[in-house]
């Protein structure tokens, strides 16, 4: 079957919300009548390049994030000491990764099958409610991270109880919640369906009417890109000038959240690297479906650039894992007393064993 940017308009309609990979599917600027202006829009962007390596590329991110991801959250949960409050939003931050990179195989297999989905319906609404998930996670995983490091910089003094493991937990909790809410509408408007036209079964999101599809993208927009962002962006800010407080040197404890936070500010600027192109891109292509933006080219420009910024968002996925190991101390010296561990367990674990088999040869004979 052809690809959804050599489809009619209806078909382009159809195959839209591909999920959270949504511009694949997003083409209505094709060499087909547009349908916001029914006036012939001609593709002007060869797409070969990017669906032959689309499949590669998502099979390689996943198989790189769900190694590193798993290594982290390893490190985090074997260690001797709990974690503290900032490891515990960030191993939050790695689960959220790990879901995501779990899920994309799903469609790099679908988009290898000419877009025939194999999986059945149940996976249909699960694979996408979980990308979906990782949306809202990854966000507000980050909007507390930002908030606990500006209460343990800025307001340590007068909201210093705020910051203890049992509420990080909570939060985390919450946000998990808040995620599946807000993705439930995935299990009721996704479906799997034959379409006969092109011989593909496709699993595609279809909303009742388009009214309701651009009002779900304009609340995507303000939910998981605007507000967390302005609260980021402010929680940012006030670290960074805070930070510039020569004064703080004089306190070990001080000195020691210092060292987190430039782990959490390196963390929070890759996010920004690789997310907000992907937000903007999205508003614009919602502007478009709208028809604010009516110009042929301009649509061309958008769906192409919403491909690369998807590859761009993906590879986030695998960079804060990476970030980690570079930037966190703290992660470097937790990682290296789990692997001192690990080798003296072993070597224990290998005597005991040997011991009591021996003792069991003795009994026997």
């Amino acid at each position: 079957p052809p690809f959804p940017w050599q489809l009619s308009a209806p078909a382009s309609v159809l195959f839209a919300s591909f999920g959270w990979i949504p511009s694949l599917f997003n083409s209505t600027t094709t060499a087909f009548p547009d349908v916001n202006n029914s006036i012939e829009c001609p593709d002007m962007i060869s797409w070969d390049i990017i669906t032959n390596s689309l499949p590669i590329y998502i099979f390689i991110i996943s198989a790189l994030g769900i190694l590193l991801n798993v290594f982290v959250i390893l490190v985090f949960c074997l260690h001797k000491k709990p974690c503290t409050v900032a490891e515990i939003y960030l191993s939050n931050l790695a689960a959220a990764d790990l879901l995501l990179v779990s899920c994309l195989p799903f469609w790099a297999v679908n988009i290898y099958n000419n877009f025939n989905w194999p999986f059945g319906l149940f996976m249909c609404k699960v694979v996408n409610l979980g990308i979906k998930m990782n949306y809202y996670c990854s966000i507000y995983s980050l909007v507390l991270v930002g908030i606990d490091r500006y209460i343990a910089l800025v307001h340590a003094m007068s909201h210093g109880r705020m910051r203890r493991p049992k509420y990080a937990k909570l939060g985390c909790l919450l946000v998990w919640i808040f995620s599946l809410v807000l993705g439930s509408p995935l299990l009721i408007f996704r479906k799997l369906e034959y379409i006969a036209q092109y011989n593909v079964t496709a699993c595609y999101l279809e909303y009742p009417n388009e009214k309701l599809a651009l009002f779900s993208d304009v609340m995507l927009a303000i939910v998981s890109f605007l507000i967390p962002i302005s609260v980021i962006t402010y929680c940012t800010l006030k670290i960074i000038l805070a930070l510039k407080n020569k004064s703080m040197d004089r306190f070990h404890t001080e000195r020691t959240e210092k060292k987190a936070t430039i782990l959490i500010l390196a963390v929070l600027g890759a996010f920004f690297i690789c997310w907000v192109p992907f937000h903007l891109i999205s508003i614009l292509d919602v502007l478009h479906r709208a028809g604010v933006i009516q110009d042929c080219y301009a649509s061309n420009v958008i769906e192409f650039c919403h491909q690369i910024v998807s590859y761009l968002a993906f590879f986030n996925s695998i960079l804060n894992p990476v970030l980690y190991v570079l930037v966190g101390k703290n992660f470097r010296k937790k990682m290296w007393e789990v692997f001192h561990q690990w080798a003296i367990l072993r070597p224990v674990t290998s005597d005991s064993t040997r011991s009591h088999l021996s003792s069991t040869l003795k009994t026997t004979a």
